[in-house]
Order: structure tokens, then sequence, then C-alpha cells
């Protein structure tokens, strides 16, 4: 620590001028996040945070993800969910429309840039029904009592879905302005990270207000433990295939090939298949919310049953949950790596594996690799998608399963201040703080 480059951090007014900017607008979000929103009834929402059964602990699991937005029905209650979503979607259609993909192949910067626009455009339509879906189906859970002041699609309804809308436009506008003139790269991790953190306090005031709240305590920091270096130890897990670079030649001479490899990840997908199975299994239950008031006794009866599946909470979600969290870790895996084309860029670099021809078989290759690696990534996605959920069939800990953070909380923590970190380092070698030349 002698020589570390950290102890410099502040001496370099660019990098402290970033950290500033970056501190001074995850302040803005998170006095945002206590903006309510506008034609609420506050009394019947209140009475759903507070109610136990399916209804709660999809409450609760949103009110996570949000930093504590959705119990305050606050503009940014959906966070930037909606943002992300139509982006998974994007990248998802690329390998199946070519056009797409010719695009990223031919101009890489200009196919960046049309990804980024209509990101944002999908993501108001996606926001629109998240916006529409999350009231109804909060008002489905409070007993067919509407959360809106007003019925039907009147003023009130139309500002309170058009301001959730604003919301998460302006979640996306402050992660766009952390990455441009803050921590790069890292705003819309961070606005995420912010919301995680904060619930923190909370949950652990309730923690210390219940019953034998000292061994919870223990059990809480034993799992806390556990799941960090679990994280940690597959976050940072790699698969190095050895790699064979020509020698080149230096006048006369030609030096000796080269020796190296590449890293392929345990966990290429981070949080996306997370984030992907949980929007897919809400939204039976969403759909199912505007039937369960109808007419026919077997419609209302169905989409009970449908409700009571996808609500979370019960046997079956948990299952559903973690095989679709281990199905879309494989899927978008897949995706990431074919757009990432190995063989190609091997190939042009006059690369080989030893024993692999160049090109197709190389990229053939390294998939099967990738697909044997990723199945401990996947099978511990699904374990950390679904530790809170089992813990809370557990009755000695019941609805203290999110304790003072969920183990998917814990992942986007790590990934995210790992990856800040690693910014930040680089930072400092930039402006000439290397750990490697200071004291000399």
């Amino acid at each position: 620590m002698k020589n570390s480059a950290w102890r410099f951090l502040f001496k370099s007014k660019d990098i402290r001028d970033k950290l500033l900017i970056t501190l001074a607008l995850l302040i803005v979000y998170r006095f945002a996040a206590n903006v309510p929103v506008p034609g609420i009834d506050r009394t019947v929402f209140q009475s759903l945070v507070n109610q136990g059964g399916a209804g709660g602990n999809l409450v609760g699991l949103l009110d996570l993800l949000s930093g504590g937005a959705v119990s305050n029905f606050s503009v940014l209650a959906m966070g930037v969910y909606p943002y992300i979503t139509a982006q998974i979607i994007l990248q998802l259609l690329m390998p199946i429309i070519p056009a797409l993909e010719r695009k990223f192949k031919d101009n890489p910067r200009e196919g960046q840039k049309w990804m980024e626009k209509w990101t944002v455009i999908l993501t108001i339509p996606m926001a629109l029904l998240s916006a529409i879906g999350q009231i109804n189906i909060f008002s489905t859970m409070a007993g067919g009592a509407s959360v809106l002041t007003s019925s039907g699609f009147g003023l009130a309804s139309v500002a309170s879905i058009g301001s959730m809308i604003a919301g998460t436009m302006f979640g996306i506008w402050m992660g766009q302005l952390i990455s441009e003139y803050g921590i790069p790269n890292q705003g819309l991790s961070l606005i995420i990270l912010s919301g995680v953190v904060s619930r923190i306090p909370v949950n652990l005031g309730a923690l210390l207000a219940s019953d034998g709240w000292w061994w919870l305590l223990l059990i809480v920091i034993a799992l806390l433990a556990i799941t960090i270096f679990a994280i940690v130890f597959v976050q940072e897990g790699q698969r190095k295939v050895p790699v064979l670079f020509p020698g080149r030649r230096v006048g006369t001479r030609m030096s000796m090939p080269v020796r190296s490899s590449v890293p392929l990840k345990v966990n290429m997908a981070g949080m996306i298949p997370l984030i992907f199975a949980q929007t897919l299994l809400s939204f039976p239950a969403v759909v199912a919310s505007y039937f369960m008031s109808a007419k026919a006794e077997w419609v209302r009866n169905f989409a009970q049953g449908i409700y009571n599946t996808f609500g979370g909470g019960n046997t079956w979600y948990i299952v559903l949950y973690f095989l679709m969290v281990v199905a879309f870790t494989f899927f978008y895996t897949h995706v990431l790596f074919e757009q990432q084309n190995y063989g190609d860029s091997l190939k042009k670099q006059g690369a080989q594996i030893p024993g692999i021809s160049r090109g197709a078989p190389t990229q053939k290759y390294l998939s099967k690799v990738q697909d044997r690696i990723t199945l401990p990534g996947a099978v511990f996605l699904g374990i950390v998608a679904i530790l809170p959920n089992v813990l809370s069939l557990i009755p000695a800990i019941g609805n203290q399963a999110m304790l003072l953070v969920s183990s998917s909380g814990l992942l986007i923590v790590v990934g995210t201040v790992r990856d800040t970190f690693n910014i930040i380092e680089t930072e400092l070698k930039l402006h000439g703080y290397d750990d490697n030349l200071i004291g000399r």
C-alpha cells in the first residue's frame, strides 16, 4: 500500500472532478426517488405494501430492485429497467436479423450509434407497458381497489403513467451524464447500485427491530461473506485457451512465435439473465391481472391460478425462475460470443490454436469450450437468483429473506464496484500515477 497509486486519487483535478460529479448526480437521483407519482391513493397502496403472501413478495422484490422507489410509489418506481430490457431485445435481434449484424460488422461505430438511438426509442413503449402493468397488478393485489384516485384512463391516470415514464427517462439521462462527465461507462450500473445500497439502512433497521435479531444478524453476516466470496470467485473465473501468434520479421531475422491465450469468462452474461427472466416471469401475472375481475367464473379462476403461480413466493415460481435464468445465461452468452467472432479475429492476426484450423473451426472449438465453462456459471446465477425465495420458505427467517441485500443485489454491487475500481485505476495510470513508476 506504501507505493499504491490510490493515495494520489484526489491529487489529480480531472479524476477528482469526475468523482465529485458522479457523487452529485447520484445524490440528485436519490432525491428524485422520493418524488411520489401523482394520482395515487396512498392509503390503498400502503395496505398493499404491508400485506404478506405473493403480493407482498412481489412488491418486496420490485422495491429492492428499484432502491425503495416502489414502496414510495415514486416516479422512479421502474428505475432504468425498461431501458435495459430494450437493450437486451435489440441485442437478441441482431443474430436473427442479418441486416443488423451487417450494420455492426461494416461500421461498428455507426452501428453503436444506431443501437443507442433505437434503445432509447424502444424504451418509451417498454416503459409505457411496464407503467400500465405495474399500476394494474398493484390494483389487483389490493383486492380490486384501484391504487389510482380516479377510475379508467382519465387525466389523473395519464398523469400517473406519464410521470413514471418521465422518471425512467430521467434515470437514463442521469446515467448518461455520469458516463460522460463522471466515471466513464458506469452510469447505469452506478444508478442501479445506488438503489440497491440505499435499502441497506432500512433493511438493517427492520432486522434489528425483529425478535432474536442477534442470531439473524449472524446469519446475515455469514450469508453475505459466503455469497460475496462465491460471486467474486465465479465472476473472476476464466479459462485461458492457448494461442500461438506468428513471429515477426525484424530486419533480416525472424522472431520466434509468441505464445499467448484467449481468456473465456465463466460468467460472460453478468446480471442480464436475471433481469430478463424476471421480466418474462412477471409478464403472465400482469396479463392475468386484467382477467381476474372477468364475469365468467372459469376465467377468473384460471387468471387467479396464473397470478398465484407467477406472482412469486411459491415452489413453481422458484423452479421456473431457476430454469429460465440458466437457459437465458446460455442463450445470451452464445449471442455475445458469436458477435465477438474470435475465429475471424485470430485468423486476421495470423494466430492459431494448436491443433485447430484457423477461421470457422477455431470459432466452433472456442464455442464448445465456452459452453462447457458456462454451465457452472449458469447454475451459479440460478442459485443466486432463487436464494432469497428459498430462504423465505424457512419459517424462522420468513420475510427477512431479503436481509440486508439480496444475493442478486450483491451480484450487482460486487460487479459494479469491481468495474468501477478497474476504471479508476486505469484513469490513475493514464494520469501518470502508475504503481510501477511511483517511488522511482
